[in-house]
């Protein structure tokens, strides 16, 4: 349980710990993309050296989140408001050191900044022909309220994933969900179910948040959704719940906001 809770932390601190400093970058490289910026949401395409650790750094006024790029075009959210971003590409140049390759302003301005939050992003990443979408779409064909749907998936989640007690004793570096692979296998750790949750209500059009930090249910850095349900959002933790129903304890759809602390959310 210490690993996973390094490896969630490491999420947070890696925003907070790295040193970066600044190179010159190619002017001419097209490595940022801004065609769905009226969603929220940024692309970056860089190639990745095989042997340099290498993140993008997405900032605003004093706020950062750093995420590791390794894919050849990963999706990132703008998820701190309307405003100025300085989007970064770092490559390592030794140990917690980085330097700036690239980097570009942009300038966000929705009417309604919970779209970005309909995304699909490098950690909660879905498209329609995710098995766990699909199952996404069945299992609201028939509902007709967002709160019928949100419920729907809810209760699929909490009745058929289980704790993946092994993967959190063995995560391995730079962990990521994937949708599928928490469907088919029906476990995973609390960002994998967090992941699957957001997914499965953002292709049907319900925003949700993938939050990480703290929360008085576990001693463990820890992973939960936030739903946007009738203009509010509201607090849904299916680790926590799957756990309790397993347990034969009683559980709450909706969780009190003072019991959760949030640190970074997607």
């Amino acid at each position: 349980m210490r690993k996973l809770f390094l490896m969630l932390a490491a999420v947070f601190v890696l925003t907070t710990s790295i040193q970066v400093t600044t190179a010159s970058a190619n002017a001419e490289e097209k490595w940022l993309d801004t065609s769905k910026l009226n969603n929220g949401v940024v692309s970056v395409a860089y190639d990745v050296k095989s042997d340099v650790k290498t993140k993008v750094m997405i900032t605003k006024g004093n706020e950062k989140y750093t995420y590791s790029l390794t894919d050849a075009k990963e999706n990132f959210p703008l998820q701190l408001g309307n405003g100025d971003y300085t989007v970064s590409v770092l490559e390592n140049t030794s140990g917690n050191k980085y330097k700036v390759v690239s980097k570009e302003e942009v300038s966000l301005e929705l009417d309604d900044t919970n779209t970005v939050f309909l995304n699909s992003i490098q950690n909660v990443k879905w498209n329609s022909s995710n098995k766990a979408i699909q199952k996404a779409k069945e299992l609201t064909a028939n509902k007709k309220t967002d709160s019928e749907k949100v419920k729907a998936i809810y209760n699929y989640i909490v009745n058929n994933v289980s704790y993946d007690y092994d993967l959190a004793a063995n995560l391995p570096t730079d962990y990521l969900p994937n949708i599928d692979r928490t469907l088919s296998s029906k476990k995973d750790i609390c960002y994998g179910y967090s992941a699957l949750f957001a997914a499965m209500l953002r292709s049907v059009d319900i925003p949700t948040k993938l939050v990480m930090g703290n929360t008085t249910y576990v001693k463990q850095y820890h992973a939960w959704n936030e739903v946007m349900l009738n203009g509010e959002w509201v607090i849904v933790d299916t680790t926590v719940d799957a756990g309790l129903k397993k347990a034969n304890k009683k559980y709450e759809f909706a969780k009190e906001a003072s019991k959760y602390t949030t640190a970074k959310e997607y």
